[in-house]
């Protein structure tokens, strides 16, 4: 299944498409991953590696759903999610895709060994992924965000005065 196929799919699921844009659930978020990645930090430095490694995967989530509430688009699926940060807004994913599958590997399996280095590693790629992602929130304007939405409805073919 390609992208758009996987995105249409959730959208008949309900569990993509546009929503009200809302600053009070973008700065939540923004909160949240501000706590991520402070918690990341202390469990790095208390050999918590597997900990570490999913709060910095969750903070640079986080990030990514203040986007997109900021931009009025709902995603209920990290996959989705990370898709559209590069689809909609053009915007390097692969940061937040690498700590998503080091969060998997070290959540689900057992055998996962970690080094305390690639996770220093991995929470400096979360710090300039947050940054980069809050930079470029800050400077979003209403009529970027419009075109933005405007892309994400067309990219779904979701007919917003239908409700689908």
């Amino acid at each position: 299944m390609n992208e758009i196929d996987f995105l249409n799919k959730l959208k008949k699921e309900g569990r993509l498409g546009p929503t009200e844009m809302s600053n009070e659930i973008k700065m939540s978020y923004l909160k949240k991953s501000e706590s991520n990645i402070f918690s990341a930090k202390l469990l790095l430095e208390n050999e918590k590696l597997e900990e570490a490694i999913s709060l910095a995967y969750y903070s640079m989530y986080n990030m990514l759903l203040a986007l997109l509430f900021n931009t009025g688009i709902k995603s209920e699926n990290h996959s989705a999610s990370i898709i559209l940060l590069n689809m909609i807004f053009g915007l390097d994913n692969s940061g937040i895709l690498r700590a998503k599958k080091e969060r998997i590997q070290s959540q689900y399996y057992v055998n996962f060994k970690l080094k305390k280095q690639e996770v220093k590693d991995l929470l400096k790629i979360t710090e300039d992924f947050n940054a980069g992602t809050l930079d470029f929130i800050s400077k979003l304007t209403n009529d970027r965000i419009n075109a933005y939405r405007n892309k994400f409805i067309k990219m779904i073919k979701f007919d917003i005065n239908k409700g689908d």
